[in-house]
Order: C-alpha cells, then structure tokens, then sequence
C-alpha cells in the first residue's frame, strides 16, 4: 500500500481518518494514548504544508448528535499536543465544516465533530454509507488512513471515502501492519500468546487461528473460567460461558495435538460480590485454587502463583502477544495480575505486543512506562480480527 511519502500534500486539504476514540469522563479524557498515537502523522502532514482536516468516530452514539459524545475535549487536547490551535467543526459535512476547511491555511489543522453522529457512516447500505462518503470526499483532495482501530469496520470514512479520492496509509497503519506481520508471518520463536479479558467467545477465533502458529496460550481473565470448566472444575460463581465449553474442549484438545502448550490458572483471587468501580474501596477476597472455587464466591484476578508461573512461562520467549487483562485490574484489589503479567513483559527480552484495548489501558492506568514494551497497539478489535485471519476492509480499501 502506498505510504504519504507517495502523496504530494503541500496546499492540498489532506483528509485524515484517525482513531481518536479515547474513553470520556464527562468532559475529561481519562486516557489520551489514541490521541498521541495520531499526533506523528498529523504533525508530519502539516509541517509538509498540508491543510489537514482530522476525522474519528468517539463512542457509539446512534446516529444523530449527542453531547455525551463530542470530539470538542479531543480538538482541545490534540492542540496542545501539536502545539497549535486545532480548529473546531460543529458538524461533519455540514457549515460549519464547509466554512472551516475553506479558510484553512498551508499547515492549519481541523477537526471534524463525531463521524457518528451521520447515520450514513456505520449504514450497513451501501448506498446511504456511499453518498455519505461523497460529501466527505468534497471537503478534501488526499486521503490517508491512519486510523487502525477502526480499520475492521466497513464504514464510509474507513472504507467508502478512500475510492473516493487519491489515498495512502499514515505512519500508524504502516506501524501497525508491521507489526502484526511479525506476528503471523516472520515470528521468532519461544512464541506466546496472553489472552483475558471477560468472554472466551470474543477470543474463539484468535485462539483457532494462532494454534497453528504459537507455542503456548496463557488464559487469564474472565475466559479462564470457561477454560477451567471445560476441564471439570468448579468455577464457583465466576462469569462462565457454558455454551462455549464445547468449543473450548475441541481447541483443548488440538492444542495437545499440535504441542502447543494452554498455561491456565492454578489460583485465583476471589471474592463474594463483583467490586463497584466508582469507590475504589477495598474488597474482602481470598485467594483459591482455581479447580475449587466454591458457591458463592467468584474469580476476579489470577491469584500469586499463577502470576510467579505466567512470569516464568514467559521468561524463554522470542514474541509475546497479550491481549486483555488477568482481572479486573480497575480495582486496586484486583490489579494485581494485570500488573504482574505487564511487569513480565517488561523483564522479558522478546518482542512484546500489547494488544490495544483494555491492555492498552491498563498498561498506562497502572503506571507503566511505555517504552518498556516493544509496541502498544491502537486497536484492539482490529488486531485480533487481523490475527484471526480476517480481511480487514479499511487495510483492503488502502491496497491499490
């Protein structure tokens, strides 16, 4: 796919899809990652003299304005990222659009309000998410991807408009990309995958698929459950998929059959109510075994011994892949895992790849220096489905 450095931006409006779909409470940014992701690109564009208009999707409000859902903090926070004032569009397509981009200047920076907010661009219609496209197309010359964590959805700014006008990647997809080839097609080897998170079904197809690839799958989170059950363990009162238990079972056993290692938990750290995230006060748990956890009583972090041997399994590797947290590390009592499998990472001397999302977020919320890691990726969603084997219509919409 071509890159910007085959685009010739100077004085030319410079259409930018970024992912700038950072978590809100009320009006502050809790986690500004995506926005910084973004900035390089950005940054690049406008000292080419690009007059560059930015576009992102934030929440899923349904279709229309809702002030629970604008990108106006973002345009605050990505000024004083670049330095520069970010101009402000009340609308997508509309006036306040039309009049902000006209009065751009070489190296200006604009930001459109919530895609979302236009029913045309997440319309499963082709010709609805196509005209919304077409109005978006007219308010640029270029287009450049740069947004990876929506590069999985067929939606107008992510797959419709870049037919629309002359187009390349940004720095971030090209990052991205290159990163997740390293994962499936030129892996060093120890390889392991560190899968958690709540549901085992969001995770079915990336464990199908890196079972021909990995070497070991270490299980956290509330999957593991699911998993610990499908051995014939008592889970307690745990988040357990039972219909996935089959399902679980048949990778269980091709696991065996390809000699690749499923490292679960051999303790857990339980407790009688799921904790409330607004007070953070602390919560009465105990740690058990994982195959004897009793009515009652629930898992909500991997316990200290299984921390010690998901450190040690991951001590040999060349590439370590972790998607989703042990626990629910938004509590201080239940963090620990989630610190202790990131602190591992860290040691460690592989290529390490966090996967977006909630790992992602808790790689910054738990204090973590980001360099300790060999890269944090932007999108969660779209780096699973990528690892699952999917075509991903954004990266396809970039490929000619």
């Amino acid at each position: 796919m071509k890159t910007i450095d085959d685009l010739e931006v100077a004085g030319r409006r410079v259409f930018v899809r970024a992912d700038l779909n950072v978590p809100l409470d009320g009006g502050t940014i809790t986690d500004d990652g995506r926005i910084r992701a973004a900035v390089p690109t950005i940054t690049r564009l406008a000292e080419a003299g690009a007059r560059v208009i930015v576009a992102s999707h934030l929440g899923r409000p349904k279709g229309a304005p809702d002030p629970a859902f604008t990108l106006a903090p973002v345009a605050t926070r990505l000024g004083e990222l670049l330095g520069k004032t970010v101009a402000f569009a009340a609308d997508t397509v509309g006036g306040a659009a039309q009049a902000i981009v006209e009065h751009l200047a070489d190296g200006d920076v604009a930001l459109l309000e919530n895609l979302r907010f236009s029913p045309g661009e997440t319309s499963k219609d082709d010709a609805e998410r196509g005209a919304f496209a077409d109005r978006l197309a007219r308010l640029a010359d270029l287009y450049v991807g740069d947004g990876f964590g929506a590069v999985h959805r067929k939606h107008a700014s992510v797959y419709d408009l870049p037919a629309r006008l002359p187009h390349a990647a940004g720095g971030l997809i090209a990052t991205e990309v290159g990163v997740l080839r390293r994962l499936t097609e030129e892996v060093s080897r120890p390889y392991a995958v560190v899968l958690g998170g709540a549901k085992v079904s969001d995770k079915l197809g990336v464990i199908g698929h890196l079972l021909e690839r990995a070497d070991r799958i270490l299980i956290g989170g509330g999957m593991a459950y699911t998993f610990l059950a499908a051995q014939g363990h008592e889970v307690g009162d745990s988040l357990l998929q039972e219909d996935q238990i089959p399902a679980v079972r048949d990778y269980l056993r091709e696991g065996e059959q390809r000699g690749v290692e499923f490292v679960l938990p051999v303790d857990v750290r339980a407790a009688k109510d799921f904790p409330d995230l607004r007070t953070k006060a602390v919560v009465e748990s105990e740690v058990l075994a994982a195959d004897a956890i009793p009515a009652g009583l629930q898992g909500l972090d991997i316990g200290p011994r299984t921390q010690e041997l998901y450190a040690a399994r991951l001590a040999d590797t060349a590439t370590v892949f972790w998607n989703g947290p042990m626990g629910v590390f938004e509590h201080p009592s239940f963090a620990e895992g989630t610190r202790a499998l990131a602190q591992a990472l860290v040691d460690s001397s592989a290529f390490t790849v966090v996967g977006g999302g909630d790992s992602a977020a808790a790689v910054r919320i738990l204090g973590f220096d980001e360099a300790g890691f060999g890269h944090i990726s932007t999108g969660g969603g779209a780096s699973l489905e990528y690892l699952e084997g999917k075509a991903l219509p954004g990266l396809q919409a970039l490929e000619d």
